[in-house]
This record gives C-alpha cells, structure tokens and sequence, in this order.
C-alpha cells in the first residue's frame, strides 16, 4: 500500500516537472515541490520497512 502511495506522490511530482519543463505550467512551486517529493521518500522508506519487518517474521529472526 505504501509502494503504491510512493509511486503515485511521484508520479505527481514528475508531472509537475514535465508540465513545468514542456509547457510552462506548472502547478506546483518551489516549496510544493520539495514536500510532494519529500511524501514520495517517506512513503517509500515506510514501504521498505515494512517489507523488511515482514521478512524478519517469515524467517523467524
């Protein structure tokens, strides 16, 4: 659920940079930016956490 999460805060983020880059009409400012992708890293770190803390219980560590 949190991969997904990621992957969509990102998609959002490159969509800004594209539209920024291409037609000028970006949605998002500076500061917007830096949060979208800031949500996109934490959402990816809880995901590879949680995967991590699943192995740990399937191998009994």
């Amino acid at each position: 659920m949190f991969l997904a999460a990621s992957v969509i805060v990102f998609a959002i983020y490159f969509g800004n940079v594209a539209l920024g880059a291409f037609a000028g009409a970006a949605f998002l400012g500076d500061v917007g930016e830096m949060l979208v992708l800031f949500g996109a890293t934490v959402l990816f770190v809880v995901a590879i956490l949680q995967k991590e803390a699943d192995r740990k219980d399937k191998n009994g560590s």
